[in-house]
């Protein structure tokens, strides 16, 4: 089969892209070009002021985040897709307004996203490829070096919100994707941002890790640290969790275009195992065969049993006080990791300096 590169006939097969991707359950599809303007110095300065914290691997990687031709040679556009996850789930605000529940990110209650858009955007660059003959194909999907809110807001599949998430007027329930090709698609015209003078998500942010307009100190953002980090959570911030056990969304519920999001078509993405209801003493019951398998498949599971514990800890000493929550603190107590005996003591101060009459630990 002969390929038509000219510009005319790549511009031609962009509807029928477009139109291939919804019937793969894409929400948008768009077409970015590979200079990514003031990305890469945007990037580096925030790598420079070590807003990453221990994400080395951001920093590893650099400038090559922000030039897609160095990742994947040979590279001449990228076409964006975007994937709705927003779940059929318990009601995140009355959730987090009960702290003997558990919170979890709303993007995390189902099946992991990362393998599933892959194989959808590989599924796409079939459909390309039967339509033009073989070219140079490589899905991403949040693994790789790959600075997606900035190719996909290229694509014109939305505008970098004030909390440096994409957002569009449907707002930001969705996972994002890109294919590397090295057909030079025409790109699409960038979106306007449209969120004016509003400043919902930096002044809900628990923590206030939006230190400014799109600006991330990824150091005091709640998703960070019960995901990314792997050590102790500094304890001035343990408070501010609440009972928030996997990531955080308050930006995001907190935004005015998220009233207009449109739910999942994808029924992986469901809530599994009650994650959307469950009780923090039911969660950290679990022993480790028991998180392994009732994660598996699951975004969940990467952080381990050790880091789950550290969560949960956490949240149980921002819960009211009650001897079912101190005994379950207590019978993880000779637990043999440092990190998780460490942050179970602190919890049970919490749980002392809630009740009448001081408590203390049995620690020996």
């Amino acid at each position: 089969m002969t390929q038509d590169r000219s510009p005319e006939a790549l511009a031609a097969l962009k509807p029928l892209i477009r139109e291939w991707g919804r019937q793969l359950g894409f929400s948008a599809v768009g077409f970015a070009p590979i200079e990514l303007g003031t990305a890469e110095w945007e990037l580096m300065d925030w790598l420079d002021q070590g807003f990453h914290g221990d994400m080395d691997y951001m920093a590893r990687h650099g400038a090559t985040r922000a030039r897609p031709a160095e990742l994947v040679p040979g590279t001449a556009s990228v076409i964006s897709a975007r994937l709705d996850y927003l779940p059929d789930a318990a009601e995140a605000w009355k959730n987090l307004d009960d702290p003997e529940r558990a919170y979890v990110s709303r993007y995390a209650l189902g099946r992991d996203y990362h393998k599933l858009m892959r194989a959808r955007l590989q599924k796409l660059a079939e459909r390309i490829a039967d339509a033009i003959g073989p070219f140079q194909a490589r899905p991403f999907s949040d693994s790789a070096p790959v600075l997606e809110v900035a190719l996909a807001s290229r694509a014109s599949l939305g505008w970098r919100g004030k909390h440096t998430l994409l957002l569009d007027r449907q707002g930001s329930w969705f996972f994002l994707g890109e294919l590397f090709t090295d057909l030079p698609f025409p790109p699409d015209a960038a979106d306007a941002p449209h969120c004016g003078r509003c400043r919902a998500c930096i002044d809900v942010c628990p923590t206030a890790a939006i230190i400014a307009p799109y600006q991330v100190d990824a150091r005091r953002c709640i998703s960070y640290l019960t995901i990314e980090h792997a050590g102790s959570i500094p304890v001035e911030l343990r408070p501010l969790l609440g009972n928030r056990i996997y990531g955080c969304d308050d930006c995001q519920l907190a935004c005015p275009w998220n009233r207009f999001a449109h739910p999942a078509a994808v029924a992986d993405f469901q809530p599994r195992n009650k994650l959307d209801t469950a009780s923090l003493i039911e969660l950290f019951a679990w022993g480790e065969a028991q998180f392994l398998a009732r994660c598996e498949g699951s975004a969940i599971r990467r952080i381990g049993h050790e880091r789950w514990l550290r969560n949960i800890a956490v949240a149980l000493g921002n819960a009211p006080s009650s001897p079912t929550a101190i005994a379950a603190l207590q019978a993880r107590l000779d637990h043999p990791s440092a990190l998780v005996r460490e942050h179970l003591q602190w919890a049970l101060s919490r749980q002392a300096d809630n009740r009448a009459e001081p408590f203390s630990p049995d620690i020996s």
